[in-house]
């Protein structure tokens, strides 16, 4: 973690929020140049950021948003159903409030993810070139925004918001960036950033003012970590750095103080998460399902205020340690206490996050793409858990300038496969990228990998049929 010491204690947390990484981590200057100079060069980028809230462990088709009620018992959703503001539709029992809001929302009741294994697809995955999706972005937008040095490209964990909960774990590399180098990697507040241990500035706050003392220690810090000659150009760096530490864009869209009292409430989730309440599994004991459901709130309005303030991608590992994974064993939860646990803090979040776009007029700008690296078996097994499942998933989008109140696709009787046609990783792919990039003008930029412009150029999910 990059941070400030005066020798007696470290700066406040809630106003640095780890400034480590600074989506500058492994830096190669020229590249990042070069990506700023290609995104300024033809504008192929639409305006628009992406939240990705993934989902690990693989959450259940039946229990969210395909109950199949008419289906025999044992394959049905053990929490029942709850209508919603779409005629014929219903939602499983613990999502009410975006039973509410389903009018604004996009469905997929025929999506699979083609995997059934723990791992961290489609954000990172074949289909994705094994590389994060954001990092596509930022490597045609550039790893900052030029005047701010805000990030193009973030991961949020739970610990970004909340400094007292486990430590973050997703079952695969997150931060990975294919052939495009450590550059363009996702900035990760809290933890897990390139630079963020061994990183400490020591420089008492009442030096800020002095920005060549600053600079000063930036050097002798990049000089430390220039060891394999990844970090050149420090001028520009140290300046990015500068910004953030004297109340940047990125500083600032961190710090949730700042945020409107109402609104900040609105988010929390804290009345969830009941300590002690599911220590029958170890995770459960560990922490997790208490962890998750007390921030996923709160991780919303963060990715909201980072793409407010020009990040393009925001990654948020909602399914601590898997805790979407409810196959009733030792470690995991059933089906009925999974729900309760993270279900209604999911619903809340994703409601309040609506609301709070649409208040703000945001609901063009940001798109909201909400699924996990699987589904769940129609059969429940003999302890009341799913186990996995890879030939349906459930996924939920909403804004980006979608027109809401879509039920795409249908599921076949038991809801174990698709019933027509079948739309995973790819076609998913291919939507976040046309949502954030003009296709067309993309092509006339000199300098996009060509794998870039395939995946760009892929077949969408049929979202406007």
């Amino acid at each position: 973690m990059l941070s400030l010491h005066d020798g007696r204690r470290g700066m406040h947390r809630r106003r640095f929020l780890t400034i480590g990484g600074l989506g500058i981590a492994g830096v190669t200057l020229p590249s990042l140049l070069a990506a700023r100079a290609l995104a300024q060069e033809a504008g192929p980028l639409s305006g628009r950021s992406v939240i990705f809230l993934f989902q690990q462990g693989g959450p259940s088709q039946f229990e969210t948003f395909d109950p199949k009620m008419d289906a025999p018992d044992g394959v049905r959703s053990v929490t029942g159903e709850i209508p919603t503001t779409l005629p014929g539709i219903t939602f499983g029992s613990t999502m009410p409030r975006l039973a509410e809001r389903a009018h604004k929302l996009t469905l997929l009741r025929s999506f699979h993810t083609n995997n059934a294994g723990h791992n961290i697809q489609p954000i990172v995955g074949p289909d994705s070139r094994e590389t994060n999706i954001g990092a596509h972005f930022a490597r045609v937008a550039g790893a900052t925004r030029p005047a701010s040095g805000v990030p193009t490209n973030a991961v949020l964990f739970p610990s970004a918001v909340d400094p007292n909960v486990p430590k973050p774990q997703a079952r695969g590399d997150l931060s990975s960036t294919g052939d495009y180098g450590k550059g363009f990697a996702p900035f990760v507040p809290g933890a897990g950033g390139q630079l963020q241990s061994d990183m400490q500035l020591r420089l008492a706050p009442e030096r800020f003012g002095e920005r060549r003392a600053l600079l000063g220690q930036l050097d002798r810090l990049n000089r430390a970590v220039d060891r394999g000659g990844e970090v050149s150009g420090v001028d520009d760096i140290q300046r990015q750095a500068y910004e953030v530490l004297l109340g940047g864009g990125v500083s600032r869209a961190l710090d949730l103080s700042l945020e409107d009292a109402a609104t900040f409430d609105s988010y929390d989730t804290g009345a969830f998460a009941r300590e002690g309440r599911w220590n029958k599994v170890s995770r459960g004991r560990s922490g997790y399902y208490s962890s998750e459901a007390k921030t996923i709130g709160h991780l919303l309005l963060m990715a909201r205020r980072l793409c407010e303030a020009g990040c393009g991608f925001v990654t948020i590992h909602a399914g601590y340690a898997g805790v979407w994974d409810m196959h009733a064993d030792g470690n995991n939860l059933n089906m009925l206490d999974g729900m309760e646990a993270v279900g209604r803090s999911f619903d809340h979040a994703v409601a309040a996050f609506i609301d709070d776009l649409e208040a703000r007029g945001l609901s063009d700008r940001i798109l909201l793409v909400a699924t996990g690296e699987m589904g769940r078996t129609p059969k429940i097994n003999k302890n009341g858990g799913r186990d996995h499942w890879s030939r349906l998933a459930p996924l939920l989008l909403y804004g980006g300038g979608l027109p809401g109140g879509q039920v795409i696709g249908q599921s076949d009787r038991l809801g174990g496969e698709p019933a027509g046609d079948a739309y995973g990783p790819r076609h998913l792919i291919a939507t976040i990228l046309q949502s954030v990039f003009d296709v067309g003008q993309l092509r006339l930029v000199s300098g996009v990998p060509q794998p870039l412009l395939e995946l760009a150029q892929a077949e969408p999910l049929p979202l406007f049929a």
